[in-house]
């Protein structure tokens, strides 16, 4: 509806300018797409638009008599009961019963595909998300960035666009280095060493699950000695195990740096394993850990079309080969034998290694190749989800990519808060490094794939969401994805009902008979209803699945108080075909909605 009236109001824009009402040429390349919007206030109609305001200075009039202009010139719609001019010189739209009568006929006819559109048709977007290090499991804090990021890469395809889901494994660095060591430790005690295992190290029940299979499968083949392990190892710092309650060392723990003793492991492991042994464990703990996390997404929902390795980065040369476009560019210099990006010349903060001494490129220098990799692929929007902890790390990488020559206004970061999980009232303590987590799996078997899903997009990514466990899994109207589910659920008993009774629900074609819909939640229903087509939009271009989740809710709210109201299988047949219609279409509704999601719409419940 809303772009019928923009089509009726760009009609009469056009006419006046044939009239030389309006001058084209003070318009530069053309008259300005008509803004429409919804009105707050059902006493001002259902649309407005401010075109008089917006034009009336180029077009050398006051804004009230170039609405009445406009008025005058609009073509003539059965659609439109009646215009009024109000204020300053918006223009208010009240639309005829004939209106949202043609929407409950159109949803029905269109079922799946309403509210679909082709607004970003022929624009490719790549969208990355969840990325998290293949060092453990998924957690609860990636869930929301997995629901929310598949969700906007559907919303965007359900208007038109060429959406590429992408997951870049991080699978080069130290802290792959780290989990390798880790699981080398856990094989060594399998095997009968007894060691103290370092306080940096990955200490989750997977790392042991992970050294027992090689135990299983290799027996004491890669054991050596844990004196030569530690041999020359500086001190540890004290573990989490080792702290008072004020975080202090207890007396026997021990007192020295963490990071050095974690590295020193590492060197160790890789002379004593050799590069092909090493290569070994470390392929074990990323791809056993992969794999899970392939499997936790794919049954959340979440589907990537490519899961992108950061070492072809470097084997493919894209990482040296950035660092030369920028060297080229003069935006890189050496200091202390390390190659520094001068990233402050672009407004980051400080400037960035790149390089370092030991000649190792950092985590840094991957992310611009990746980048400039993505732009390289011919996408004309690149979206990434991540954490909220990142939001520093937005203008290095975007200063990057200017730095690099490329548009870094084609880089959309959309930033998500971690999830806190409530149970029973209180907090639920998380460490990652420690273990002490609760798993997305977990999570899903707990409250179910559906519930997780709604809950993690029902607000805006930006803002602190805390999880309810316990409304997740309750069954009433508090529990929004039950009351949406339950709204689907009623509209399916109504069809049984009238199955049992014999009663035919075949609806009649077009919009016969719905002119007896005349009740006021039956208006209600229908103007919520015609609303679904704009939601989808201002969900997918702005990146806010919430306002889908809202809508949802607002429309099984309408359906439940029409429910309560009224009889749908009445004796009049007009007026039976005209409710299940309207029912028919609601149930249709929240199936798109629902769909888009990620959550089902159960018949019973």
């Amino acid at each position: 509806m809303k772009q019928q009236i923009q089509g009726l109001v760009r009609a009469a824009l056009e006419q006046l300018v044939a009239q030389a009402v309006l001058d084209p040429a003070a318009f530069g390349e053309g008259l300005p797409e008509p803004q429409i919007e919804r009105t707050r206030d059902d006493s001002h109609g259902d649309f407005a638009t401010n075109a008089a305001m917006v034009l009336a200075k180029r077009a050398r009039s006051k804004p009230r008599e170039l609405a009445e202009r406009i008025v005058a010139a609009l073509p003539a719609s059965a659609f439109i009961d009646r215009i009024e001019i109000a204020g300053p010189g918006f223009i208010n739209f009240y639309l005829a019963a004939d209106a949202f009568h043609a929407q409950v006929a159109e949803i029905i006819a269109e079922g799946p595909a309403f509210g679909r559109s082709q607004i970003g048709a022929g624009q490719r977007v790549q969208i990355e998300f969840v990325s998290a290090n293949p060092t453990g499991p998924l957690h609860v804090g990636h869930g929301r960035g997995a629901a929310y990021g598949a969700v906007v890469a559907d919303l965007l395809a359900a208007v038109g666009y060429d959406v590429h889901r992408e997951y870049y494994v991080n699978d080069a660095g130290r802290q792959m280095d780290i989990l390798c060591t880790s699981v080398w430790l856990r094989y060594l005690e399998l095997c009968g060493e007894s060691l103290r295992f370092p306080a940096n190290g990955y200490r989750g029940d997977y790392v042991w699950d992970i050294a027992a299979s090689l135990h299983r499968e290799h027996g004491d083949d890669y054991r050596i000695s844990v004196d030569r392990v530690f041999a020359a190892i500086p001190e540890d710092a004290a573990a989490t195990d080792e702290l008072d309650a004020e975080g202090q060392p207890l007396p026997d723990a021990p007192l020295g740096n963490k990071e050095d003793h974690i590295d020193a492991l590492i060197a160790n492991s890789k002379r004593l394993l050799g590069d092909n042994r090493y290569r070994f464990m470390f392929e074990l703990g990323l791809n056993s850990i992969l794999d899970d996390i392939r499997q936790d997404l794919a049954e959340f929902g979440a589907h990537y079309q490519e899961w992108y390795s950061e070492r072809t980065l470097t084997e493919s040369g894209a990482v040296n080969r950035a660092l030369e476009r920028l060297r080229e560019a003069g935006h890189v210099f050496e200091q202390a034998g390390a190659l520094w990006f001068r990233s402050s010349a672009f407004g980051d903060e400080k400037d960035r290694v790149l390089v370092r001494e030991n000649g190792q490129t950092t985590y840094f220098a991957s992310d611009i190749a990746y980048h400039m990799d993505k732009l390289e692929r011919g996408f004309e929007r690149v979206i990434d989800v991540w954490g909220a902890d990142h939001h520093g790390y937005v203008p290095r990488v975007k200063a990057a990519l200017t730095a690099l020559g490329d548009d870094a206004d084609r880089l959309d970061v959309l930033l998500v808060q971690f999830a806190v999980l409530y149970r029973g009232g209180h907090k639920v303590q998380m460490s990652t490094r420690s273990g002490e987590f609760v798993t997305l799996r977990q999570l899903r078997k707990e409250v179910g794939r559906d519930a997780a899903r709604f809950f993690y997009v029902m607000r805006r990514c930006e803002q602190h969401m805390d999880f309810d466990l316990d409304l997740a899994k309750s069954q009433s109207a508090d529990n929004p994805v039950y009351y949406c589910q339950y709204a689907h659920a009623r509209v399916q008993s109504v069809l049984r009902q009238a199955a049992d009774r014999g009663i035919l629900v075949e609806p009649s074609s077009g919009i016969s008979n719905l002119n007896q819909l005349s009740e006021p939640h039956e208006l209600a229903l229908m103007k919520t209803l015609s609303r679904y087509p704009e939601v989808l939009e201002s969900a997918a271009l702005g990146h806010e699945p919430h306002l889908l989740t809202t809508y949802l809710r607002e429309l099984a709210n309408d359906l439940h108080t029409y429910y309560n109201a009224h009889q749908f299988l009445v004796d009049q047949d007009a007026l039976r075909d005209a409710r299940i219609k309207l029912i028919l279409a609601t149930r249709q509704v929240l199936r798109n909605g629902l769909a888009l999601i990620g959550v089902s719409a159960p018949d019973q419940m």
